[in-house]
C-alpha cells in the first residue's frame, strides 16, 4: 500500500511539474521533487538550455549539470533561495558545453567539479571546440575541467540522501554518467534520453549507437519513477523506453538501407516515426537524425 502511494504521489508530481511547465510565460523554473531534491526547468519557456538539478545534503549542495555560463548564473541564485548551505559539488553527466560550460560559474562559488574519467579526457580533447561551436555569440570564459573524477561510479551519502553516479557509456558520448536517487527514486539521465520535439540529442561524433541501445536497456531496469532528462519536461521510465524505441528504430531502418546501398538522402525520407512521441513528432528533424546516424555507421564500417 506504501508503495502504491509513493508511485501515485509521485505520478502527481511529474503532471503538476508538466502542467506548470508548459505554461506559456512561466516563470517558475524550480520544482522540489522531494524534500531538499530540486530540478530547474531550463528548457522551457525560453530554452536557457539545458535542465539542471541539485541536492541539498546535510552540509552541502551538490548540483547535476552546470549548463552554459549565463544559464548558471541564473540559476545559482535558485538554488540560495532553497538553501544558504555551499555549494561543493557540481557533477557534468558528460563533457558537451551545454552540461560543462557552467563549470566555470560554479567553481567560482566554491565547488569543485565531478565526472568520470572518460569525461574528463573528452572535456580536455573536444570540450574547447565544442564550447566554441556552442557558444552562441557569447563572450567564451574559460574551461573548467572535473577535478574529482572516478572510473565506474561514485557515491555521495551522508545519511540523508544518498546520490549514485554510474558511468554507462559510451552512448550519448564516452563518459556518459547517470546520477540515481535510490531513496526518492529520481534518476537524471542527462541527455542519453529526453523528452521534447526538438531532440536532436544524436551526434555522429561523439556517439556510440549500439552501446546507447544497450546503456537505455539497461536503465530501464531501474527503480526510478521520476526521470529528469536534460532536455525537455519531467518524465517516467517511458521516456527512457520511448528514447530507446525511438533511438533503435532510426538504427535498424539505415543499417537496412546501408546494406541495399540507399544513400542518406534516400532513408531520411523514407521513415515516419511520428507514432514515437515526442520524439518523432517533428519529421525533419526525424531526417536529419537518420542522416546523423548514417554518418556514424558508415564511419564505423569504414574504421
Amino acid at each position: 500500500m506504501r508503495r502504491f502511494a509513493a508511485i501515485s504521489f509521485f505520478a502527481l508530481m511529474i503532471v503538476m511539474a508538466h502542467r506548470a511547465s508548459s505554461q506559456p510565460g512561466a516563470s517558475n523554473r524550480v520544482r522540489e521533487l522531494a524534500p531538499g531534491v530540486f530540478y530547474w526547468q531550463g528548457d522551457l519557456p525560453t530554452k536557457t538550455q539545458t535542465n539542471v538539478g541539485w541536492v541539498v545534503f546535510q552540509d552541502y549542495v551538490f548540483v547535476i549539470d552546470a549548463n552554459f555560463p549565463w544559464g548558471a548564473r541564473e540559476i545559482l541564485p535558485e538554488i540560495k533561495k532553497s538553501t544558504n548551505k555551499p555549494i561543493r559539488f557540481v557533477f557534468n553527466t558528460h563533457y558537451h558545453a551545454d552540461h560543462a560550460a557552467g563549470n566555470v560559474v560554479f567553481a567560482e562559488a566554491g565547488a569543485s567539479v565531478v565526472a568520470s574519467e572518460e569525461a574528463l579526457e573528452e572535456s580536455k580533447r573536444k570540450g574547447p571546440a565544442d564550447l566554441a561551436s556552442q557558444g552562441k555569440g557569447r563572450p567564451i570564459e574559460p574551461l573548467v575541467h572535473p577535478s574529482v573524477v572516478f572510473e565506474k561510479r561514485m557515491v555521495f551519502d551522508d545519511g540523508q540522501h544518498r546520490v549514485e553516479l554510474t558511468k554507462v557509456g559510451p552512448a550519448h558520448t564516452k563518459g556518459d554518467t547517470v546520477a540515481y536517487l535510490p531513496k526518492e527514486k529520481i534518476l537524471f539521465v542527462g541527455d542519453l534520453a529526453v523528452n521534447w520535439t526538438d531532440g536532436n540529442n544524436f551526434s555522429d561524433v561523439d556517439a556510440d549507437l549500439p552501446n546507447w541501445v544497450r546503456a537505455l536497456d539497461l536503465l530501464s531496469t531501474w527503480d526510478a519513477p521520476i526521470v529528469a532528462p536534460a532536455h525537455g519536461v519531467l518524465g517516467t521510465m517511458d521516456t527512457i523506453r520511448g528514447q530507446r524505441a525511438y533511438l533503435n528504430a532510426i538504427i535498424s531502418h539505415v543499417q537496412s538501407g546501408i546494406r541495399a546501398g540507399k544513400s542518406a538522402d534516400e532513408l531520411s525520407q523514407s521513415l515516419d516515426l511520428t507514432q514515437y512521441k515526442p520524439f518523432g513528432a517533428v519529421p525533419t528533424r526525424t531526417a536529419g537524425q537518420v542522416r546523423t546516424v548514417y554518418r556514424a555507421l558508415t564511419r564505423a564500417r569504414s574504421n
